[in-house]
C-alpha cells in the first residue's frame, strides 16, 4: 500500500438494512452484486463471502429475470454484479427498468498526508538511534493507551520521489515503504498540545507531526457501537473525525436523528442506493 495507517478506520458489518418508512422513489446503485440461492430468492449485496458459491444477504429484488442477464452459477446459486435501477419501499427494490452492466467508478486512493508543513530541507530523524521498526512499535503502544488520541497514521509521502515505485510488488514495498527514518508519524490529540511533542520524543526520534483532533478516536468508537444494528456497515475515518455508516438508502429522517443524536456532521451516511435524478 502506498500509505500505511496504524489506526484508521474500525469497520463493523451488519447483515440488516436501513428500513425506515419512507414513500416509494427511484433509486439506482452501478455496480452491486444480485445473488439468488437455494435459501432466498434474488438480493441485493453489498457484502459477499468469498466462499464458492458465494453467500450474501440483502434486500429482495423484485422483478428479477436470471434469463435476461450474463451470470455465474454453482451449486443452485446464481450471481453476478449489475447496474440496477428500481422504487425502494424501506425494505425492497423493485426494478423499474431491465438490469445493465455494472458500471464500475474510477477509485479515488485515500491519501494519509502530514498537516503539518515539511520542516526546511525535508522530514528528518531527531534522533536516528529512535528512529528504529522497535521504536515505532513502543510509541504506538503508548498511543493507544491515552484517550486524548484523535488518531494515528504514517505519511509515506516520500515514496512519490522514488523513479518508478510500485507499491503493488512485494519486493518494493518491502525495499522502500516501511524505513523508519523517512516515515512520518502523524498523532492527533483533542484539548492542549502543549507537551505533546516532547512526550512521544521520549521513544520516537523519527520524522514527527502533532496536530489538532476536534474529537478522540474514543468517542468516534463509542458513537459507532452505539449504532447498533440495522445498518450495512460502520467505519470510523479518523482523517474526517466522522463515523461512517452505510446504508440501503439515506433518508433526511435518518440524517436529522443522527444530528440530533450525536451531532452536525459526526455521522456520514454512505448510501449503496442512490436517487435517480
Amino acid at each position: 500500500m502506498r500509505a500505511l495507517a496504524l489506526a484508521v478506520l474500525v469497520l463493523v458489518t451488519a447483515c440488516g438494512a436501513e428500513a425506515s418508512a419512507q414513500r416509494p422513489g427511484r433509486y439506482a446503485a452501478d455496480a452491486i452484486t444480485v445473488l439468488e440461492s437455494p435459501a432466498h430468492g434474488p438480493q441485493l449485496c453489498s457484502f459477499v463471502a468469498e466462499s464458492y458459491p458465494p453467500q450474501c444477504s440483502g434486500p429482495d429484488v423484485v422483478g428479477w429475470d436470471w434469463s435476461k442477464v450474463r451470470h455465474e452459477s454453482a451449486n443452485g446459486t446464481r450471481w453476478g454484479s449489475y447496474r440496477v435501477v428500481g422504487t425502494w419501499d424501506g425494505s425492497r427494490l423493485t426494478l423499474t427498468e431491465p438490469a445493465g452492466e455494472a458500471r464500475r467508478p474510477a477509485v479515488q486512493e485515500q491519501r494519509f498526508t502530514s498537516p503539518c508543513p515539511a520542516p526546511e530541507g525535508g522530514w528528518r530523524p531527531s534522533d536516528p538511534a529512535k528512529a528504529t521498526q522497535e521504536a515505532l512499535q513502543a510509541t504506538q503502544q503508548r498511543l493507544e493507551g491515552e484517550p486524548s488520541v484523535g488518531g494515528v497514521w504514517l505519511d509515506q509521502s516520500y515514496l512519490d520521489a522514488i523513479p518508478g515505485y510500485d507499491g503493488s510488488k512485494p519486493e518494493w514495498a518491502e525495499k522502500y515503504a516501511n524505513d523508519p527514518t523517512k516515515l512520518v508519524l502523524n498523532v492527533k490529540f483533542t484539548g492542549d498540545l502543549a507537551g505533546r511533542e516532547a512526550w512521544i520524543r521520549e521513544t520516537w526520534g523519527g520524522p514527527l507531526c502533532v496536530s489538532q483532533a476536534r474529537r478522540s478516536e474514543a468517542e468516534l468508537r463509542r458513537v459507532q457501537e452505539s449504532l447498533g444494528e440495522g445498518y450495512v456497515h460502520t467505519s470510523v475515518d479518523i482523517m474526517r473525525e466522522q463515523v461512517t455508516a452505510g446504508v440501503w438508502v439515506a433518508t433526511e429522517e435518518l440524517r436529522h436523528r443522527l444530528d440530533a443524536e450525536h451531532g452536525a456532521g459526526v455521522v456520514m451516511l454512505e448510501p449503496v442506493l442512490k436517487p435517480v435524478d
